[in-house]
């Protein structure tokens, strides 16, 4: 064929960064001459030069890796076509939720540049360089700067928007759901038009990608399910290439056909459902087709659609960890060959004669020119402040080894240094250690002070790079919320719990028209516990909404729809079902201001309840596991519900994400209800002193305060006063170290919660004793009092026999003061 020469001499460029011979001489592609292009001529030749240039980034990439200038790499090869027709109807305001594949598409849309793909595969910490991640995302990890510097909303009307990636197969799927169903609301509720800057009439459409082996989660089917509920608008796009990583079909799905699969979501009119389309990877004619027709009905009409791209390849493997000869037989990887979509694509540019071959290899060499250089831009951009550190270090290392009877081995390390191409700031601390180790016994503190200061310096500088945002940090963080108190008539009326949150959310509802709750039995029914009582009937049905049984996608749904403007409360019934979500909101919500450097927020606010009550799946308290798998989202523990009112409205004055745990016990026990009810903000990590005391600390949350008070009542009769700390937020803790001023007036501590042992009551003590330095205040050993290491058993005695009760704490608190002053305190 004609453009065969051209299309080995690029095949051989893949083989050498790969490193591997191959035999090209049966290569042989079919034609497509008989297809009818629609498109103009000129816009089939951009397009393939796209392809090929991004195809031309993807072996330059892996090279890059394989040389050892970059860690990992992950390609989008193969897919190039398919990408290029989604990226044609994909318009401003429209949001990406996909893959580390979709490459192409980002050139298409500018989300990347040549040498901001390059950037991002060094990790270089520069923002400019790396917009999505500022180094902290592998390569083709997609993140659009939604907020400006300081943490706000720019106009998302504006932009071409890609939500930010995430590794985990299917993690990408449940905040589908909620990013296609911002449109849905947008559209039918009129009191959001003033959002004018997230919607236009909820015209906006979700494109989501997925490989065909991440189908095989249920995360996928939940969202899919879930988007077919709601009737919301977003392209589902599969990228089938027959494997997922080794596993073939066969192995990943029933029957190995994802389409056969699908068939049953099916579009039917009056019922809803997807349109559902088939396509060849290679098909150019027909994937734009396809995509035309399921943007149009999903932009006019909300029809979701799934695409389900087949015959694609992979012609670099499935990463640069391996080689997919090692899993592929000769056969397939020859069918692979047959199938690659850009021979395809420039078949029918020659057949058509809208380009020559001579016309087509120049642009390839300059396409391909193009690449190395953004390349060698890139890596010298990445560089170059390495390199001048390198200078500043061994400028210092110099006068040291003039002193130095180590003179010939630091004199070898700085010429290590200065030959050092491919530098890391790894190795400038590691030299800097190697040297104070040789030094250390042989010079006087004075020579060695400039380069400690120096180490000392970028510690903390270098240290910014990699720490920063893991909250938005912004002006609007709830924690600069000033805190307002309840204020109480002379008469206040005294009400049940449930009560009191019912008026907190009627008053949200009403105050704030982008705020919405959802959640299982929260509509209709008002939520088990009634917190949301009559609330849907006054307020509507696109406030307060029922969901089914999924509490994956319920979380998706919700980050989904922060990331749209939104202020959604989301419902997960019980804290022991956090684990069903416990993945998405990790993964996804607690990292996402982090990988993104604060370009995007999902200020999400997730309601649950769990502590005392009687059962193994419905008493729960596995704190420990949300402050260590939610890093990145504030973990609040009311000890009842003016404080949970309290609470949310804190957070709802904020941009940062939280989850906000109800004692479950506390919905029928009565409250005074405060005049200011509204107006109430509790301050996050402001601990409360609920009783003074002298003799022992007890720092506790939620359910416990209670019990913590009715121990101080008793052990008061015998003498023993206890101070009763409630520390309101696990995240943030303490943040004005309020319960060191304590512990230097006690000496002495006890962490009370209902977590198992080592749970949240052992991060409490680090934070206090070496965080906040409490240990210097002892002068009895810290105690722990936690429920036991097993769940909860049914029933009063099993609930007796598993959390601590008033009678534990007693005996605990006695037990600390009786080693002190055993004749004051004899055994109880």
């Amino acid at each position: 064929m004609r453009f065969l020469r051209t299309w080995i001499n690029l095949i051989n460029f893949q083989a050498e960064a790969r490193d591997m011979d191959e035999n090209l001489s049966e290569l042989s592609i079919s034609t497509t001459s008989n297809l009818a292009i629609s498109a103009g001529h000129e816009e089939v030749i951009r397009d393939y030069r796209l392809a090929f240039r991004s195809r031309t980034v993807s072996i330059l990439g892996r090279k890059e890796v394989l040389s050892g200038k970059a860690k990992f790499g992950i390609f989008g090869d193969g897919k190039e076509v398919a990408q290029i027709a989604m990226s044609k109807v994909f318009r401003k305001g429209d949001i990406r939720s996909g893959y580390y594949r979709d490459q192409t598409f980002a050139f298409a849309k500018g989300l990347y540049s040549l040498e901001s793909f390059f950037s991002q595969l060094y990790a270089h910490t520069d923002v400019s360089y790396d917009p999505h991640s500022g180094g902290r995302m592998m390569n083709n990890h997609l993140a659009t700067r939604m907020l400006d510097e300081a943490g706000q909303w720019k106009d998302l009307t504006e932009m071409y928007i890609s939500s930010a990636d995430v590794s985990c197969t299917a993690a990408q799927m449940p905040r589908m759901v909620g990013l296609a169903q911002a449109s849905v609301l947008y559209r039918n509720n009129p009191s959001l038009s003033e959002f004018s800057q997230f919607s236009k009439n909820g015209n906006e459409v979700v494109f989501g990608t997925i490989g065909n082996g991440s189908c095989a989660e249920g995360h996928f089917w939940e969202a899919i399910n879930a988007i077919g509920v709601l009737h919301a608008p977003a392209i589902v796009s599969i990228w089938d290439d027959g494997y997922g990583i080794s596993v073939p079909n066969e192995l990943q799905v029933t029957k190995g056909n994802l389409s056969e699969l699908l068939s049953g979501f099916a579009y039917v009119e009056g019922e809803g459902g997807f349109e559902l389309f088939r396509v060849e990877g290679w098909n150019y004619e027909k994937l734009c087709e396809v995509y035309a027709k399921a943007e149009a009905l999903a932009r006019e009409q909300h029809i979701p659609s799934i695409i389900h791209v087949v015959d694609l390849t992979q012609p670099l493997g499935h990463s640069t960890s391996g080689s997919h000869e090692r899993y592929k037989s000769k056969e397939r990887l020859a069918e692979e060959k047959e199938l690659d979509c850009l021979p395809y694509l420039r078949n029918i540019i020659l057949d058509k004669g809208w380009s020559t071959e001579e016309e087509l290899q120049a642009w390839e060499k300059e396409d391909q020119d193009l690449v190395k250089a953004a390349r060698k831009k890139a890596w010298l951009s990445y560089q170059e402040p390495l390199q001048a550190e390198a200078s500043q270090l061994i400028g210092q290392i110099q006068e040291i080894s003039k002193v130095s009877r180590f003179q010939s081995k630091i004199t070898h390390l700085i010429g290590e240094l200065k030959t050092n191409k491919e530098l890391f700031r790894r190795d400038l601390f590691e030299a800097i250690h190697q040297v104070l180790l040789w030094v250390h016994d042989e010079l006087p503190p004075e020579l060695t002070a400039p380069i400690k200061k120096l180490r000392d310096t970028w510690k903390e500088q270098h240290g910014e790079l990699y720490h920063t945002y893991l909250m938005s940090n912004s002006e609007l963080s709830p924690i600069y919320i000033p805190p307002v108190k309840p204020e109480y008539e002379e008469n206040a009326p005294l009400i049940k719990g449930y009560e009191i949150l019912n008026r907190c959310f009627d008053s949200l509802l009403e105050r704030y028209p982008e705020v919405v709750a959802f959640g299982e039995d929260v509509g209709k029914l008002g939520d088990v516990n009634q917190g949301f009582a009559g609330l849907q009937k006054k307020h509507g049905l696109h406030k307060v909404m029922d969901t089914g049984i999924r509490e994956t996608t319920i979380m998706g749904q919700a980050i989904g729809l922060a990331m749209r403007g939104l202020r959604p409360i989301a419902e997960i019934q019980y804290l022991d079902y956090f684990i069903y979500a416990i993945q998405t909101l990790s993964d996804d919500l607690a990292s996402l201001s982090y990988r993104t450097l604060r370009g995007q927020k999902a200020p999400v606010i997730i309601r649950t309840r769990g502590h005392r009550l009687e059962g193994i799946w419905h008493a729960g308290s596995p704190m420990g596991m949300l402050i260590h798998a939610l890093r990145g989202v504030h973990i609040c523990v009311p000890r009842d519900m003016v404080q949970a009112a309290g609470i949310y409205q804190t957070l709802l004055a904020g941009d940062e994400p939280a989850v906000v745990i109800e004692v479950l016990n506390g919905y029928r026990l009565k409250e005074r209800l405060p005049q200011n009810l509204p107006s109430v903000r509790v301050p996050l990590g402001v601990p409360e002193i609920l009783r003074e005391g002298t003799d022992v600390t007890v720092v506790t949350y939620g359910a416990c305060c209670r019990v913590a008070l009715d121990a101080a009542e008793q052990l008061a009769e015998l003498g023993i006063s206890i101070e009763v700390i409630d520390i309101q937020t696990l995240l943030p803790f303490d943040r004005g170290h309020r319960i060191v001023e304590s512990l230097q007036k006690t000496n002495r501590i006890l962490f009370l919660d209902e977590d198992v042992p080592g749970g949240a009551s052992a991060f409490m003590m680090q934070q206090v004793l070496e965080q906040q330095g409490g240990y210097r205040y002892l002068d009895s050993a810290p105690h722990t009092l936690t429920a036991s290491a097993h769940r909860c058993a049914y029933g009063t005695d099993g609930d007796f026999f598993s959390k601590p009760q008033v009678i534990d704490v007693f005996e605990k608190v006695h037990e600390i003061m009786h080693e002190v002053e055993p004749r004051a305190f004899p055994s109880f």
